[in-house]
């Protein structure tokens, strides 16, 4: 027996863009799993490319000039560069798109596109999948950057994050190998935050004189003045 007690009703799903995978294909087009007994139905004019059987896509929920609901796997034609209603630092809705050479496209809110940098990444994404991030930046030509973060550092968090590195310093040796050239994935396994994050506190410990930086990585000065 199915639990329908977190399926969706189509209103609910109007406009909504999810990675779906492709169950039947005939001579009519394509036909989607949504997560309803009845399939989705996607035309050959809604096909960006042609679909195939066990194919997962993502695929945006409209309702077609007789008011059915259909599917459209022409993401481009529906979503746009379009910050209207959109605030930095706002908290929005993530569907995880295409990786390009900068990092990932993203679905805001199911409705704009927004871009996520691969240097500002500190954990794994996969397309379709549905996560929360934040406005960094609207630019003047009406594209969004992304943060997985919130936009924003207070000293007080920035402090926090100093703390811990040189309690990490203390207990190892006074050195890690780590720093603002490490791959985000490296850096937040140890600290938990992002490359961002970690390059703003490591620079404020290097304003205060409490560490050295080099290309092995980060070294306590007080740790070294112990054991000279």
């Amino acid at each position: 027996m199915v639990d329908t007690r977190h399926i969706k009703q189509p209103i609910e799903q109007l406009g909504h863009v999810a990675l779906m995978e492709i169950v039947a294909v005939n001579q009519l087009g394509a036909f989607a799993d949504w997560g309803l007994p009845k399939d989705l139905f996607i035309p050959f004019a809604e096909q960006q490319h042609t679909l195939r059987k066990g194919q997962k896509v993502l695929v945006k929920v409209y309702q077609d000039n007789q008011n059915r609901f259909a599917g459209t796997t022409r993401i481009d034609h529906w979503i746009k560069d379009d910050a209207s209603g959109l605030s930095e630092g706002e908290k929005v809705s993530l569907v995880i798109a295409d990786q390009t050479e900068l990092g990932f496209k993203a679905i805001i809110n199911h409705r704009s596109w927004g871009l996520l940098y691969a240097n500002e990444l500190f954990r794994p994404l996969h397309k379709g999948q549905v996560i929360d991030g934040y406005i960094r930046q609207i630019r003047p030509d009406n594209k969004v950057d992304l943060s997985l973060e919130k936009p924003g550092f207070s000293k007080d968090k920035i402090d926090s994050l100093g703390e811990q590195i040189l309690d990490h310093l203390n207990a190892s040796g006074g050195h890690i190998a780590l720093s603002d050239k490490s791959p985000p994935e490296m850096i937040y396994a140890t600290f938990s935050v992002s490359k961002n994050a970690f390059k703003k506190a490591v620079g404020a410990l290097y304003k205060q004189r409490l560490i050295t930086l080099d290309s092995s990585g980060i070294s306590l000065i007080e740790y070294q003045a112990d054991n000279t």
